[in-house]
């Protein structure tokens, strides 16, 4: 969408080229970008799809600048990339600034202060141009928050691809006009040859990419240069084209309705950016060599029109609003998707948004004189625009920073956590003392070891390696505890961790999110089997002397709990081996976000105090196996979570849960007195 910048730059240019009297802006692709744009919005806002229409602005933002570089090397005119990209960027910011601010501010205004956290590191990434590289990193990570909901910001991934391509391709232009002038070569030719490799690579990448996990590909930029390459190598052999009238107003007509049609045809979010992409992004090729036909019955006529070109100049800040438009108001309404009446309400607002922050925001600074004088001056000018945005997320960050220091230093007397269900536990909580952790840090508050495996725990299987932490503890400890299972295993780590310290064993777990550790695999994902098989060559190689494991399941707000899937029958593997086996009871799960529930409603509300009778079983499920198994030894800690009545949200000025079903490591971890001494007592290890 930043093609918009683009386009200008190359208007202004062609207006005032000496070669050529007749302007060589072309006006359907004005039109083009502004069909693209409504393509995103309303298949955004009315249809909860995704459309196709970013492939297009992709397309189109290399088209332009190649145009521009072409020109520049063709000209004898200097690249001076320096100068190019503060002026680019100094065009892009402010709008991009704006919104980032609006957006903030009702980030903090509507959502709840545990989201706050996640989304002011995504303004950081999303004002840097590496939001793709952030949402990439999360889409892989099971414990990143936000999973459930859409981020108000995550449209800026492909804004920030093309932010990287805009530093990519200029220095690719540089790099092949200075081979090209020492070897004496022609410039369109070779650049032909590099961007066609690079189109047959990437695009090669991007199949392979889409096939294995889509889901990261979709944000990877590599899987998407070959989309820029198109526009590029369309741009290059555009000039030796002579197709006839007839043929170009097929070919625009062919390309638009293949466009249109794109969204309706492909589910393009779960498929893209594959060799299915080749459908929208040739779809524009097609319209663009079509170019101005002249004919009546030429698509252009309508691409040319004012209304779209009109639309065109808006397009950018069009693209930037109506994303955090709509996901802020479906939460702000709590629906799922915005009727056609809401969703005719927002696409109004943000025409109206990005009308206002086209003329008095956009075009002013990008015809501010004073800052292309030299490069010192538009260096000025683009640092300037960062410190509007940057100055209140330093605020931010500074101000949790202080507030976690301060709440951490009271934390012994005004945070017990756990200890206040202790019986002759006497309450010195003062009055007005902050929750631990702060709700914007709760989402993080994940427990873990702090080592990678090294040496004789270091696993063979690739597979692990990425999910394997241990203590530092030295090899020749007494026993070896190795943690098994999901994230409901991993949270424990915040009490067995500081037993393990105490005792001087050496603790070492094998965790993967989502993948409980089982010898009955048939329900799981393939990922979830390779990783479990991996585990038990793991054990089979190198025994430990205990396990510890989560030996049951719990059923959101229900009491409906079970033993894990195959939960005996892994617990006799693990003993006929010789390997102790300590399970511990699964905590109550919720169908609602509790932390949420306490940081909106308030810790003493209803909601966030529900009765432990709706979500606890009568009988621990593991108790039937007590004594059934030698080298079984069973911990149950939910009556330090629950009290009898009812299972709260805050327990001794601390946040139990950091989402629905998991615990906070900080709650976790002031269960450690009481954790060890259940240890100690089922096993009987001295």
């Amino acid at each position: 969408m930043s093609t918009v910048q683009t386009a200008a730059s190359i208007k202004g240019q062609s207006r005032s080229s000496i070669t050529s009297r007749k302007s060589k802006f072309r006006p359907e692709i004005q039109g083009l970008r502004s069909l693209a744009v409504l393509m995103v919005v309303s298949y955004h806002v009315w249809f909860g799809r995704v459309s196709g229409g970013v492939d297009v602005f992709l397309l189109v933002s290399a088209f332009l600048m190649t145009l521009q570089f072409t020109s520049r090397y063709e000209q004898g005119r200097p690249m001076d990339l320096l100068r190019h990209w503060l002026h680019l960027f100094r065009r892009l910011l402010p709008a991009t600034v704006v919104v980032l601010l609006g957006t903030l501010a009702a980030i903090f205004v509507v959502l709840p202060k545990t989201r706050w956290a996640a989304l002011v590191d995504q303004v950081w990434a999303s004002l840097f141009y590496v939001q793709n590289w952030l949402l990439q990193r999360e889409a892989v990570n099971y414990y990143a928050a936000d999973h459930s909901q859409a981020s108000p910001l995550q449209h800026f991934w492909s804004l920030s691809i093309q932010g990287q391509v805009f530093i990519l391709w200029p220095v690719i232009f540089a790099l092949v006009a200075l081979a090209c002038k020492k070897y004496r070569l022609r410039y369109r030719v070779a650049l032909l040859y590099v961007f066609g490799l690079l189109f047959a690579v990437s695009l090669t990448y991007s199949v392979i990419a889409t096939a294995t996990d889509q889901t990261t590909a979709y944000f990877d930029t590599f899987a998407r240069l070959w989309e820029f390459a198109i526009g590029t190598l369309v741009a290059l052999i555009l000039p030796a084209l002579r197709f006839s009238k007839p043929v170009r107003v097929m070919m625009g007509w062919v390309g638009i309705l293949a466009m249109l049609s794109c969204g309706i045809v492909l589910q393009v979010q779960t498929a893209f950016p594959g060799f299915v992409a080749l459908w929208p992004t040739l779809a524009a090729a097609c319209v663009i060599v079509a170019g101005q036909t002249g004919s009546r019955f030429g698509v252009d006529r309508i691409l040319s029109s004012k209304p779209l070109v009109r639309l065109g100049d808006n397009s950018y800040a069009l693209y930037l609003w109506h994303w955090p438009l709509l996901v802020i108001s479906l939460i702000w309404t709590g629906k799922d998707q915005a009727g056609w009446l809401s969703g005719t309400v927002i696409i109004a607002a943000a025409l109206v948004l990005a009308f206002l922050t086209t003329k008095f925001v956009e075009k002013p600074l990008r015809e501010w004189k004073w800052p292309e004088a030299n490069r010192r001056r538009a260096a000025i000018a683009v640092v300037a625009c960062l410190a509007v945005a940057v100055v209140p997320l330093l605020a931010f960050n500074v101000q949790q920073y202080v507030s976690a220091k301060i709440a951490m230093a009271q934390a012994e007397k005004d945070n017990p956590g756990a200890a206040a269900m202790v019986p002759g536990y006497v309450n010195e909580v003062s009055p007005k003392a902050a929750l631990l952790p702060t709700p914007e840090k709760l989402p993080q508050d994940w427990a873990g070891l702090s080592d990678h495996c090294s040496g004789d725990l270091k696993p063979a299987s690739n597979i692990l390696q990425s999910g394997c932490n241990q203590n530092s503890q030295p090899a020749g400890s007494d026993r070896t505890i190795l943690a098994l299972g999901d994230s409901h295993a991993q949270q424990w780590l915040a009490a067995l961790a500081p037993l393990a310290e105490q005792e001087q064993w050496r603790l070492y777990n094998l965790l993967l999110g989502g993948c409980p550790f089982t010898v009955d695999t048939s329900g799981l994902s393939s990922e979830c089997k390779d990783f479990d098989d991996a585990v038990h060559q793991q054990i089979d190689e190198h025994p430990p002397s205990a396990v510890f494991l989560v030996g049951t399941a719990a059923v959101p707000s229900s009491p409906d709990e079970k033993l894990t899937v195959g939960f005996e029958d892994t617990v006799k593997m693990l003993t006929d081996k010789g390997i102790s086996v300590i399970a511990v009871r699964d905590n109550p799960r919720f169908d609602f976000n509790m932390a949420d529930c306490v940081v909106t409603k308030g810790q003493h509300s209803p909601d966030c105090n529900p009765g432990e009778a709706q979500l606890l079983a009568p009988q621990n499920p593991l108790a039937s196996l007590q004594g059934k198994y030698v080298g079984l030894s069973i911990l149950d800690m939910t009556d330090l979570i629950c009290n009898g009545g009812e299972c709260p949200g805050v327990v001794g000025n601390t946040f139990v849960y950091l989402d629905n079903n998991h615990l906070s490591k900080t709650y976790v971890a002031s269960m450690a007195p009481m954790f060890r001494d259940r240890w100690l007592a089922a096993t009987g290890w001295s």
